[in-house]
């Protein structure tokens, strides 16, 4: 080990209130690089993947990338891995703001989190020293609250603070970690973990900083990168009107799953994108550390919010809050059927100060919506009418799900086991048991074989087709080397994931041969484009081992019969359905693996993994 890495990782027992740091072994960090990729190596090595995962036998591991806490364009990433309650297979959930640099700064690239502690606590992690505080006063705040209280018991304004909130505590299948009051590991259930430990935050101050292996080159190789992000156009974009945008783009291609993915064009549209987003309701960008993109949005609720109150939280936040992005206004807005933007950002903001995952809030809202639109459940079941379009519905389900009150206790549930319940099992818009984000693949044929074959479940993090779909490249209706694309392309967000830079530098036109160099400078490996994508391509077959072992097969590699068989019936996709065989059968041939999705062995010993 030289640079970038500090070359520690934190384990704190819970059970036994103990902790040590230790050393991770140089051949890892060179071959796992770092952030997902080297937690994904200690969860194989130390989780049966059959293993409960709100057990005090699972194992929750928050993991920075060696470009963590650098200046580096971006550098401000960590992840947290573990197997998710929402989907019983592996998860790896980002999330950007202050805390994963701070976490580096106190001397760790990774903390491991093993047992349940006997009452609540939260950890308090100054350099190398470890104190377990108590959080008994804390249970039951929401994360916002959490933080400003554990700030001021600390007397320490420099702190960065992880935390769960309400939903965590419960149990919510989709509940976050939230940091910096605003930002989210915010997938599969990461919250629901910590939950289950006892743990209500981690609070970080770290005075130390990222020692590089040759610091000339290395800041040489970032004003390279930092000169392309200034002068691209999708930068621009995205500092503008933010990942809102994007709604624009997926309605033109009748991309947009609108009512539970009955539709691919939501008529309200303009009323959430990102321009009326900024006329009406932005106050100011917000930037992670080392940023220069700026695409988190500052907003305010209209004047007509008032109506919009809810039981627990009688305020009605006319306070400058955070979002909505993209993923979080399709899942509250279009997939519900829901135009009017301040329930969507206040329905976003409960997301945030419950700690819930919004995508998957507003997922399983929208097969709720379609459950009680087709009579199958009605107000005994619900407690309120539930029509798509219903602002009132969103803003009171997102509370009670938080809480698990009422309906919202089958909620907190997710869509898959919710729809079950009900004996309709097919309105489950999804893979793995893990919600579809905003894209629906037959406006967009590459999100079909992307979402089916993805690890952690539904994800449009790991291969995102509509930029090929929509550039001329590959015609969004055709299925031809999209199978392929969609393997290389995994194989590269996993690398850049591993490093600890946000995928959103993409936007800015930054790829793996960009960051190559930066890398190389801060590590004093000599990384290269090449190295990076094989280093993808181990960590993503060693995530499907892990998946293999927790029961999963080529069966789940598959999309709703709704997206196979039926159409859309009217807009660009009219007439369209997944064609997923013909990607699904190019996919496995290009990673390599046997006709039932399995590594073969060749291809494990080609990567190190035999």
């Amino acid at each position: 080990m030289t640079g970038g890495w500090t070359g520690t990782l934190l384990r704190v027992n819970l059970t036994e209130q103990t902790w040590r740091a230790e050393a991770i072994p140089d051949s890892w960090l060179r071959d796992y690089v770092g952030g997902r990729g080297l937690a994904a190596r200690y969860l194989y090595e130390e989780l049966d993947p059959t293993a409960d995962p709100l057990s005090p036998a699972s194992r929750l591991i928050f993991a920075t990338g060696p470009l963590t806490g650098t200046h580096a364009p971006t550098g401000a990433r960590y992840m947290v891995i573990t197997k998710g309650p929402l989907t019983g297979a592996i998860t790896t959930s980002n999330s950007g703001g202050h805390w994963g640099p701070e976490l580096k700064f106190a001397g760790y690239d990774l903390l491991l989190l093993e047992g349940r502690a006997p009452h609540p606590i939260y950890l308090f992690i100054r350099d190398r020293r470890v104190e377990f505080r108590d959080a008994r006063s804390l249970w039951g705040a929401g994360t916002n609250e959490t933080e400003e209280r554990i700030r001021a018991e600390l007397n320490l304004p420099e702190a960065r603070i992880a935390c769960i909130g309400p939903a965590g505590e419960r149990g919510v299948r989709f509940a976050c970690i939230i940091n910096d009051k605003h930002r989210a590991a915010g997938r599969s259930g990461v919250g629901a973990v910590l939950g289950s430990k006892n743990v209500k935050a981690i609070a970080v101050r770290g005075t130390g900083g990222v020692r590089l292996a040759d610091p000339p080159r290395f800041l040489a190789a970032v004003a390279a990168m930092q000169r392309k992000l200034a002068e691209s156009e999708g930068r621009k974009g995205m500092t503008e009107l933010g990942t809102i945008q994007t709604i624009d783009l997926t309605n033109e291609f009748g991309g947009c799953p609108t009512r539970n993915f009955t539709d691919g064009q939501f008529e309200a549209a303009e009323q959430l994108n990102g321009n009326t987003l900024k006329a009406t309701r932005l106050v100011a960008n917000k930037a992670c550390f080392a940023c220069t993109i700026a695409c988190g949005r500052v907003t305010r609720l209209g004047d007509g919010a008032n109506k919009y109150l809810v039981n627990t939280h009688p305020r009605n936040w006319k306070v400058a809050v955070e979002g909505p992005e993209y993923e979080n206004a399709w899942a509250l807005g279009a997939d519900c059927g829901v135009g009017d933007l301040d329930a969507v950002i206040k329905a976003n903001y409960l997301c945030n100060d419950l700690g819930m995952d919004p995508i998957s809030m507003g997922a399983t809202l929208a097969a709720a919506m379609e459950l009680y639109e087709r009579g199958v459940i009605d107000e005994s079941v619900t407690g309120m009418p539930l029509p798509f379009g219903s602002a009132e519905a969103l803003v009171r389900m997102t509370e009670a799900t938080g809480y698990r009150e009422g309906f919202g206790d089958l909620l907190a549930e997710g869509a898959k086991r919710m729809t079950e319940r009900f004996g309709h099992p097919e309105l489950f818009m999804g893979v793995k048991g893990q919600e579809f984000p905003a894209y629906d693949p037959r406006g967009f044929q590459g999100m079909g074989v992307a979402y089916a074959t993805c690890n952690r479940g539904a994800c449009h993090l790991r291969a995102w087709t509509p930029a090929i779909e929509t550039s001329g490249v590959m015609p969004p209706h055709a299925t031809e080397g999209k199978g392929r694309w969609v393997a290389e392309e995994q194989n590269r967000t996993t690398a850049h994931d591993a490093t600890g830079l946000c995928l959103f530098v993409g936007a800015g036109g930054i790829t793996l041969a960009d960051i190559a160099p930066v890398l190389a400078a801060a590590t004093g490996f000599p990384y290269t484009e090449e190295e990076l994508v094989r280093a993808g391509e181990r960590i993503w077959n060693l995530e499907r081992l892990w998946n293999l072992g927790a029961g999963f097969t080529a069966k789940d590699d598959t999309l709703p019969k709704r997206l196979l068989t039926e159409p859309h019936r009217r807009g660009p996709s009219a007439g369209v359905v997944v064609r997923l065989e013909p990607m699904l059968h190019e996919y496995y041939a290009a990673r390599g693996w046997t006709p039932d999705g399995v590594p073969t062995r060749e291809k494990l010993a080609a990567l190190g993994l035999a």
